[in-house]
């Protein structure tokens, strides 16, 4: 039987998210699931601490590979026509490790699924593992409705190609938050293929400008040019396979606390907190009353193994958090413009 574990990338920045995800790995998909942790970078001290008390958890530790992915997705980003332009242009994301996950590729596991730390498991992963036997690639997203100004690939500049059609590049855009695959499908061979053609045949260009440094758009790009099968659940003819999954876009109920698609009680996979801060999960949990959908359902599996440490009753932030916030995030904003 072949092997099969979770991945997920991390660091301590994340460690509150990573916590309530491995809790909630534990509670809806299995106990003993391998999970391995792939390091965002070196701010580990928390991180170690938790695999240490976890028999099934442990951190990847191959920097060979870490570094290959990492040096393949900057020299890609460099020869994209968007590095050319100011600072001001660059996106909130510019320079980050988030490619890391890609080691997955050359990783410990037969077949995988990896999750986005930022998420909760909301049920196994049998289905998923099923559909690996006639696909590469599984995911469970709705990029593929994106308009073409913010879709991961230029669809105007790939149709000019004659290579794809809309359809054909359509299918195969998908978000890199949560998706299950198998070890080897990308060589060293085939990336060193793939820079070839994304650098010196300039692929690059193919690659939307809205997203640029972004590593689902890259990763669209990949599973569209390595030509191999792909499923996208929310494209399955069975309509109780398309369910959301954002947690500040879809409507969910809660059901012992395992999260269902309110439109006829489908399971999901799992619930994203994509667009809130480890800042404010971090304040959360300290106490303070953060504005975030589903943040009860967050602080269940945060706190599960220790419920006594759960905040008894959230309180509203004072004037002075409230301004030091502020203060924060416009000198993130700032640092971000001008880096």
């Amino acid at each position: 039987m072949d092997n099969f574990g979770i991945y997920t990338l991390a660091n301590d920045v994340v460690f509150d998210q990573l916590l309530a995800l491995l809790n909630s790995i534990e509670m809806n998909i299995s106990p003993d699931i391998p999970i391995c942790i792939i390091p965002y970078n070196n701010q580990l001290d928390l991180v170690r601490q938790e695999v240490n008390s976890r028999k099934n958890v442990i951190l990847f530790d191959n920097w060979e590979i870490i570094q290959r992915w990492e040096e393949f997705a900057h020299q890609v980003w460099a020869a994209h026509p968007r590095e050319k332009e100011t600072k001001i242009s660059r996106p909130s994301w510019y320079k980050s490790h988030l490619q890391r996950k890609f080691v997955a590729f050359e990783g410990i596991f037969d077949k995988f699924v990896f999750y986005d730390a930022d998420s909760l498991a909301m049920k196994p992963v049998t289905n998923v593992i099923h559909k690996l036997e006639t696909s590469d690639f599984i995911f469970d997203d709705w990029e593929h409705l994106k308009d073409r100004s913010v879709a991961a690939l230029d669809i105007s500049v790939i149709e000019k190609t004659g290579l794809y059609t809309e359809a054909d590049i359509r299918s195969k855009l998908h978000c890199s938050s949560f998706f299950a695959s198998k070890r080897g499908l990308f060589t060293v061979k085939e990336i060193e293929i793939m820079k070839e053609r994304l650098i010196t045949d300039r692929e690059v260009e193919w690659i939307n400008g809205h997203g640029w440094w972004d590593d689902a758009f890259l990763f669209s790009y990949m599973t569209l040019r390595c030509d191999r099968p792909l499923f996208n659940f929310t494209l399955s003819p069975n309509g109780k396979d398309r369910t959301g999954n954002c947690a500040n876009a879809d409507p969910f109920i809660n059901i012992d606390n395992v999260l269902y698609n309110q439109d006829g009680l489908k399971p999901i996979h799992r619930i994203h907190y994509m667009s809130y801060s480890s800042s404010e999960f971090a304040r959360l949990c300290q106490g303070e009353d953060i504005n975030i959908c589903y943040r009860n359902e967050f602080l269940y599996y945060r706190f599960l193994k220790q419920p006594e440490q759960r905040p008894k009753q959230l309180r509203p932030p004072s004037m002075i958090t409230k301004t030091n916030n502020f203060f924060q995030k416009t000198i993130k904003k700032l640092q971000r413009t001008f880096r």
